[in-house]
């Protein structure tokens, strides 16, 4: 197949990644494209529905690009292989689904107090258990931020399409460079799967893996700069004086759980080097948010059919605009509340029982009317659904 110059369209297997080709593709296989883009070339993963498609795609491509690619036994041990990785100078990322997703929790806790980077895909489905292995949903929302114990922040990017399947990964890893955490990029399975046109950008920002100055016996590799971001991510063989362990610990490395100020210490910065940041890890689009008076407030696929239904609600006369969130967290606290001032009725619909709907609640004034609009059962809310709720 030929694009309008005359240009050939790779194909879909993504065997060819040139520089502003034009594809067609799905979010899985666009997940994994951004992945190698952004450097990734150590993939570690499980088998499991519906996300198996990026690991396929990863063991192909990897090889060709000197990476490795190893499917481990569970997804404990794959999170933990990316994480021992990332510590090995590579960039790295696991891709799974919600029971998946749990089995990797207590490991997601421990690369975020060890500051490791790299990134977990999550390809949403119904739930809890075993639930709905070929049905979609948006139910690890709340998961992607707290799902393992203690404190500490997460930065979740959330792709609509599969164009931004592509772009976000990308950022997904540089976020994880430069915040050194893991990062989620929490899809589902309608974006997942959906085919539709993908344009490789013809440049896109990278951040490379940087290496911290080491001085011998002074390095410390847990001493933050002023920003409260460390400077650079080490490697073990690298010549750096390195330990890396679960408990809390100070600047050098070494435990400290049983000291309350270094503890505390710890703590409060693996939170505030996000919370600080928040405003350079805000990506709200906004269509018709100019003068907006019933706003829908959405994200993933569920965006898809809001902007759907908010054009339509524009040819009826209502004064509908559409707010879709392509970073969930950290939470766009101050962008959303600015952009929602002028609302009376704000429309949160979710494939989930309710759960976003409650921090845009926390963001709202007394007179505001905040309506949910769940869906359940692994079903997409049709641009009627939403449509009927702004007509209401």
């Amino acid at each position: 197949m030929k694009n309008p110059n005359g240009r050939r369209f790779p194909a879909a297997s993504g065997r060819v990644f040139n520089d502003d080709a034009v594809l067609i593709a799905h979010g899985n296989e666009a997940c994994a494209m951004g992945a190698i883009r952004a450097g990734c070339r150590f993939f570690a993963g499980y088998p499991i529905t519906p996300a198996t498609e990026i690991a396929e795609m990863m063991s192909r491509e990897l090889a060709k690009h000197q990476g490795i690619y190893i499917q481990m036994e569970d997804e404990i041990a794959s999170l933990s292989a990316v994480i021992g990785a990332s510590w090995g100078g590579m960039k790295a990322c696991t891709a799974t689904s919600g029971p998946g997703f749990s089995l990797m929790q207590e490991g997601i806790g421990y690369a975020a107090e060890t500051e490791t980077p790299c990134v977990i895909i999550d390809v949403m489905r119904g739930g809890p258990a075993t639930g709905q292995p070929t049905r979609s949903s948006q139910q690890d929302v709340m998961q992607a931020r707290h799902g393992s114990h203690g404190d500490y922040e997460m930065i979740a990017v959330c792709p609509s399409t599969a164009q931004e399947s592509y772009e976000l990964t990308v950022r997904a890893f540089n976020f994880a460079e430069r915040f050194r955490v893991p990062v989620i990029v929490l899809t589902d399975e309608i974006v997942g799967h959906t085919r539709e046109k993908l344009r490789i950008p013809a440049s896109i920002e990278v951040v490379e893996r940087k290496q911290p100055p080491a001085s011998s016996k002074r390095f410390k590799p847990y001493q933050p700069l002023p920003s409260g971001l460390l400077d650079g991510m080490p490697a073990f063989g690298k010549g750096y004086r390195l330990l890396v362990e679960g408990q809390l610990h100070d600047e050098t490395g070494n435990r400290a759980g049983h000291d309350a100020a270094i503890s505390a210490k710890l703590t409060k910065r693996l939170c505030a080097k996000i919370t600080d940041h928040a405003d350079e890890l805000t990506d709200v689009a906004g269509w018709f948010a100019e003068d907006m008076a019933i706003g829908v407030v959405a994200y993933g696929s569920v965006a898809r059919t809001a902007l759907a239904a908010v054009k339509r609600a524009r040819q009826e006369g209502h004064r509908a605009g559409l707010l879709k969130l392509n970073i969930l967290w950290p939470f766009p606290d101050r962008s959303l509340k600015q952009l929602l001032r002028q609302c009376t009725i704000v429309i949160v619909p979710e494939m989930n029982n309710g759960k976003i709907v409650r921090e845009v609640q926390r963001l709202t004034a007394p007179h505001q009317n905040v309506v949910s609009l769940p869906k359940l059962g692994g079903e997409l809310h049709t641009p009627d659904d939403i449509l009927a709720a702004i007509r209401n």
